[in-house]
């Protein structure tokens, strides 16, 4: 046998405790599970994919959203939302 040591926010490993404890696991069987799936499949055992609100393309799209916010361009009103000079 041998140590491994990872590192991750405090936050999510007590998620992940949590949820493993409810399943009869505790993290070292749950990280080992998973290693010996990946070795078994030769691939990790679940679709990982990109979030596409972080894809260059949509992010220029913000940044032109914003600009023409920035500028009162394009911006529709909305009952609910007050314009400065509105009363």
């Amino acid at each position: 046998m041998t140590n491994v040591t990872i590192r991750m926010d405090e936050g999510l490993k007590q998620q992940s405790e949590a949820l493993f404890a409810e399943m009869g696991l505790n993290m070292t069987t749950a990280i080992t599970l998973f290693v010996k799936t990946a070795v078994r499949e030769n691939r990790i055992p679940f679709e990982i994919r990109v979030d596409p609100f972080f894809s260059a393309k949509n992010q220029e799209r913000l940044r032109a959203a914003a600009a023409d916010m920035d500028a009162r361009r394009n911006v529709a009103r909305h009952e609910l939302i007050g314009v400065d000079g509105d009363d």
